[in-house]
């Protein structure tokens, strides 16, 4: 892309410590690399093994690793999302605040600092940074551009205490007019307050990723084109690319490297589209109440299953928080995990035909990637607007629960399980999707295309002034 008389910007690269916000974006530093950009990625001490793939890959990509610093709020030795959960979110982007002025002073003493910076949307305070450095930031949504689009809508009028109290949202303005209630949306909308200065300060870095030189989201044009078209008139701004499934774009192909893995073994014994996938993440932990009901709910089904779980602090059940018994009744058409699976192989394989999810992003993608429809329980945050806009619009969920303290009806969840699992209509639009994905990253597909521009842009910005 550069000549050696013109070399390609340095870019440092800043993620937000969470799984589904870490490896999108390594990805993305990936495809980065590969071009040739020289690049720089800031991590704290705990998050560094995170790495590792991307500099073994590409051993000219530098890293930046910061102390972590302390919090109230927030124990010792917690430096990712996955050792704290979903509440720790504004104890950590609070914390990560204070890595402001390090970093001035790393940039002010490096013989070649950096062009520009790419971070997590979470960090809207590097937009402020990268003014006092005079370069630009690029804005990185790990999400997709409907969840952002609704969030915008919500920190636009959470101060008015009429949109607060209001059971549903209507939010007309937006692509497909969408309503919510309040159990769909995060919980800031009903607790945010004026007078509280963590609220200030987190909304005006919210509204910081408007202003930015560009945004790159981790979803395709095929997907949401409305909802991108949205955010860019929005913002006055044509640099909004999408440029996902990241994972796809990059060539990775979890099948072949994890074909030898137990569960792949004995899907291989099953009929084609007879199983359904059961997983709910890295960081969510059901309750014995749910656990027991969903147990319950898959037995009632009849359906073959593999389910993915974690152990619970608490139970009356076994000591992974399965009802005793359950796996010697299921024995035969079910397999219970209790360790890290190949997941994106799994959804790929033949035998599976749906997948009960809590409606993450990057397992939305898995899923949608593979062709196979979802089973929605949505658990918290973005994952229930998710779970609105796969089942009402989009037409490739079915919800079965909703709510991270939700406990389903196990006869319901048998019969909804039943029913759906050998629906031709939910499977047809999964397949639909799924080329719609194979097309945006494949070699002429619009994901490519979109990553190509945005490359070409950073290749274009001048070196920073000193």
């Amino acid at each position: 892309m550069a000549s050696p008389s013109s070399p390609l910007p340095h870019l440092l690269l800043f993620p937000y410590p969470a799984q589904g916000h870490m490896l999108p974006l390594l990805d993305l530093t990936h495809f980065l690399a590969s071009y040739g950009f020289p690049i720089t990625v800031l991590v704290t001490p705990k998050n560094l093994p995170i790495l590792q793939p991307l500099l073994s890959a590409h051993p000219s990509v530098q890293t930046l690793v910061l102390p972590f610093p302390s919090v109230p709020g927030l124990p010792p030795g917690v430096e990712n999302i996955k050792d704290i959960g979903g509440e720790g979110n504004v104890p950590i982007i609070v914390a990560l605040r204070q890595l402001q002025d390090p970093i001035i002073e790393w940039f002010k003493s490096h013989p070649s600092p950096p062009s520009a910076i790419i971070s997590d949307f979470f960090l809207g305070w590097t937009q402020s940074l990268a003014q006092k450095l005079q370069i630009p930031r690029v804005s990185f949504f790990s999400s997709g551009c409907w969840v952002v689009d609704v969030l915008d809508y919500c920190w636009r009028h959470v101060p008015s205490e009429e949109f607060r109290k209001s059971p549903v949202k209507h939010m007309a303005e937006l692509p497909n007019s969408p309503s919510f209630t309040n159990q769909d949306l995060p919980e800031f909308v009903t607790v945010y307050r004026d007078s509280d200065p963590l609220f200030s300060t987190i909304r005006a870095d919210w509204f910081e990723a408007g202003t930015c030189w560009a945004n790159v989201f981790n979803t395709f044009d095929e997907l949401e084109p409305e909802y991108l078209e949205f955010y860019r008139k929005l913002n006055n701004n044509e640099n909004v690319f999408g440029v996902g499934p990241l994972s796809l774009v990059k060539g990775h192909n979890p099948t072949v490297e994890s074909s030898s893995d137990e569960v792949l073994k004995w899907l291989d014994e099953c009929p084609d589209g007879s199983v359904l996938y059961i997983s709910f993440g890295s960081q969510k932990q059901l309750n014995q109440q749910q656990m027991e009901a969903l147990a319950s709910g898959i037995e009632k089904s009849g359906t073959r299953f593999v389910w993915v779980v974690k152990t619970i602090r608490q139970t009356d059940g076994g000591s992974d928080g399965i009802p005793i018994g359950f796996e010697d009744r299921v024995s035969g058409r079910g397999m219970v995990v209790k360790r890290w699976v190949p997941q994106e192989a799994i959804l790929r394989h033949r035998a599976v035909r749906g997948f009960l999810s809590h409606c993450g992003w990057n397992s939305i993608l898995e899923s949608l990637a593979s062709g196979v429809p979802i089973f929605a329980w949505a658990m918290e945050g973005d994952q229930m607007i998710n779970s609105k806009v796969l089942v009402d619009q989009i037409g490739v969920a079915v919800q079965v629960c909703h709510g991270e303290n939700s406990v389903p009806d196990p006869d319901k969840l048998g019969e909804v399980l039943a029913e759906s699992f050998n629906s031709d209509k939910l499977k047809a639009k999964a397949r639909a999707l799924s080329k719609a994905v194979a097309d945006a990253t494949g070699p002429s597909g619009s994901s490519l295309r979109n990553l190509q521009e945005f490359a070409k842009k950073l290749a274009s910005l001048p070196p920073p002034t000193k």
